[in-house]
C-alpha cells in the first residue's frame, strides 16, 4: 500500500502569502493587468483557487518585445565585465532567496519540497554562476592563414531579442537553462512562462532589477498559446527558446519558418534506462525506481522505461515495487513527502488514460498502484506511483511520454536487444546504462540514440558545463556547456586585406 501524507489544508492557506501577486514585467515595470483577462490559478493538492493571473496578448508582447529592443545596446554594449559584475550579484541574489524559490515551487506546480532541495537547489544557482562566468570570456578566432592577402578573424555577436518559452514543471530550472547563457553573450529577452506557474519568473525578474540588470534586459509576459503564437511570430524577436512537447514544438516551427527564425528545442522524452546482472541489485533498483518518478514523473529525462536483464528481472521487479509503496506520497509541503500530484486536471486526466488503457489493453502486468489516490487527497491530483511489469515494448506505455509516476518494466536477454529496444522509440533525450562493466558501457554508450548518456547512477545534473539536449522527436539545439552559449552568439567573419 502507498504511504500517504493528508494534505494539511490549514498549512496551504497560511503559505500562500509567499507568492507573489502575479504581474507582467515590462520594461522595468510591473503590470497588474494583460489583454488576455485572468487565470485562475488552482492549488494541485487542494484543489482551491490561490490567486489570478493576469494573461498578456499579443499588445503586451509587443510591448515587451520593444522594451527589450530598447534595452539592447544598453546590454549589448556594456563592458563584459560590469555584465559580469551584474550577472554575479543576480547570481547571488537568487541563492540568497532560494528558500522564496523553493516555496512558490511547491504552491505553483506542487514540485515537493524534498525534490526542490535534492533536484533542484544547487543546480539552479549553479547554471547562473556558470554562465556568469562566460560573460567576459567570450572571444573570436584568427582565422587566416600565412601568407594570404587577407587579415580574418571573427566577431561573436548577439543575436539581440530572445524569446523563451518556458516549461511548466521545473520553471526556476528552465529560467536558468535559458536566460543566463542569452545574457551572457549580450542579448535581451521575453519570457513567456505558462499560465499555471507565472509566480517564479516573476520573482526571477524582481531579482535581476534588484541586481543592477537594466531594466528592459528581462521582461515576463504570462500567457497561453495565443501569446506564445505572438512572441514567436514577431518580427521583434530574433531567435526562439522552447521547452515543452514536440506538438508545440511543431506549431512553434511552422510559425517561425515564415521568417525563417531560428529555434531551439528541448522537448519531451522516453528514456531506457538498462540494467545488467553485474549491479548491486537492491541498491540499484531502489535507486531506478526513486529516480524514475522524481518530481511525481514530471520531468522529461527521467528514466521511466526500466530495461532489465532476465538474470535479475523478477528480484528487480519485486525491488522497485517495494520502494515505490514506501516512498510517502501526498502533501508537496510536508518535509517527507517525495511524490506530490499532478500538476491540473487535464495532467492528470492523461496520465490516467495511459493507465486505464494499459490496462484494458493488457500492455504489461500491473504490479503496483494504477488508480487515483484518496484518504485525505481527494480534493487534489494524486495518482498512485505505479509499476507496469512484461511491458510490451511497442506499447502507448512503452513509447509515449506520460509525465507522471508510471514506469515500465521490461526485460532482455542481450545486449542487443537491449539497444533495439532502447532505440525503438521516436524520441531520444537521455539514456541510462547501470553496469560495472566499463567495457560494456563504453560500447553502449555509442550505440544508444540519445542526445546524453548516465552512466551508474549519473543524472542530469551538472551545474551548467555539460550540454543538455536531445535528438528525434526529443528535439534540437543544445542548453549548458560551451555548446548552450553558442546557440545565442552569431558568429561574424572578418577579413582585412593586407595586400601591397
Amino acid at each position: 500500500m502507498t504511504v500517504i501524507v493528508p494534505v494539511d489544508f490549514e498549512a496551504h492557506l497560511t503559505a500562500r502569502s509567499v507568492l507573489p501577486t502575479p504581474r507582467l514585467v515590462i520594461g522595468g515595470q510591473q503590470r497588474a493587468t494583460g489583454g488576455a483577462g485572468v487565470f485562475q490559478h488552482v492549488s494541485a493538492a487542494t484543489g482551491e483557487i490561490q490567486g489570478e493571473v493576469p494573461l498578456g496578448d499579443a499588445a503586451d508582447i509587443d510591448a515587451a518585445v520593444q522594451a527589450a529592443r530598447r534595452a539592447l545596446p544598453v546590454w549589448r554594449d556594456m563592458k563584459p565585465y560590469a555584465r559580469r559584475r551584474l550577472m554575479d550579484r543576480f547570481s547571488d541574489l537568487v541563492e540568497q532567496n532560494i528558500g522564496r524559490f523553493q516555496a512558490i515551487s511547491t504552491l505553483e506546480n506542487a514540485i515537493p519540497s524534498m525534490n526542490f532541495q535534492h533536484g533542484m537547489l544547487h543546480r539552479c544557482v549553479g547554471w547562473l554562476r556558470y554562465y556568469a562566468g562566460w560573460t567576459d570570456k567570450l572571444e573570436g578566432l584568427v582565422t587566416g592563414l600565412h601568407p594570404g592577402e587577407n587579415f580574418e578573424y571573427t566577431v561573436p555577436e548577439p543575436y539581440g531579442v530572445i524569446g523563451h518559452i518556458i516549461t511548466w514543471n521545473a520553471p526556476l530550472l528552465s529560467l536558468c537553462m535559458k536566460v543566463p547563457p542569452s545574457l551572457a553573450a549580450g542579448n535581451t529577452v521575453v519570457i513567456k512562462p505558462a499560465e499555471f506557474t507565472p509566480y517564479t519568473s516573476q520573482l526571477f525578474a524582481e531579482l535581476a532589477l534588484e541586481a543592477g540588470i537594466p531594466e528592459g534586459v528581462i521582461n515576463v509576459v504570462p500567457g497561453a498559446v495565443a501569446a506564445g503564437e505572438a512572441l514567436v511570430r514577431h518580427p521583434g524577436v530574433d531567435k526562439i527558446s522552447f521547452t515543452g512537447g514536440p506538438i508545440g514544438a511543431k506549431a512553434i516551427m511552422r510559425s517561425a519558418a515564415d521568417s525563417l527564425k531560428p529555434v531551439i528545442f528541448e522537448l519531451g522524452g522516453k528514456s531506457a534506462n538498462l540494467v545488467f546482472p553485474d549491479v548491486d541489485l537492491q541498491d540499484t533498483a531502489a535507486y531506478c525506481a526513486v529516480f524514475g518518478v522524481s518530481n511525481s514523473g514530471q520531468g522529461c529525462a527521467l528514466p521511466t522505461r526500466i530495461l532489465v536483464h532476465e538474470d535479475v528481472y523478477d528480484p528487480f521487479v519485486e525491488i522497485v515495487a517495494a520502494t515505490l509503496d514506501n516512498l510517502p506520497t501526498g502533501d508537496p509541503l510536508d518535509p517527507s513527502v517525495f511524490i506530490g500530484p499532478m500538476v491540473n486536471a487535464a495532467a492528470i486526466a492523461r496520465v490516467m488514460g495511459f493507465v486505464d488503457n494499459a490496462k484494458a489493453a493488457g500492455s504489461g502486468r500491473l504490479v503496483v498502484g494504477g488508480g487515483r489516490l484518496a484518504d485525505g487527497l481527494e480534493k487534489g491530483n494524486f495518482v498512485a506511483p505505479t509499476v507496469f511489469a512484461d511491458v510490451d515494448p511497442m506499447s502507448a506505455i512503452a513509447q509515449q511520454e506520460i509525465f507522471g509516476p508510471v514506469l515500465s518494466i521490461i526485460k532482455f536477454r542481450t545486449e542487443d536487444e537491449a539497444v533495439q529496444i532502447a532505440n525503438a522509440t521516436e524520441y531520444g533525450l537521455s539514456a541510462y546504462i547501470q553496469t560495472n562493466d566499463l567495457n560494456r558501457a563504453n560500447r553502449l554508450i555509442r550505440r544508444l540514440d540519445a542526445g546524453t548518456v548516465y552512466v551508474n547512477k549519473a543524472t542530469p545534473s551538472n551545474l551548467g558545463a555539460s550540454p543538455f539536449g536531445g535528438v528525434g522527436l526529443s528535439g534540437f539545439g543544445r542548453e549548458g556547456g560551451r555548446a548552450g552559449l553558442d546557440e545565442f552568439i552569431k558568429i561574424k567573419g572578418v577579413g582585412v586585406s593586407v595586400a601591397t
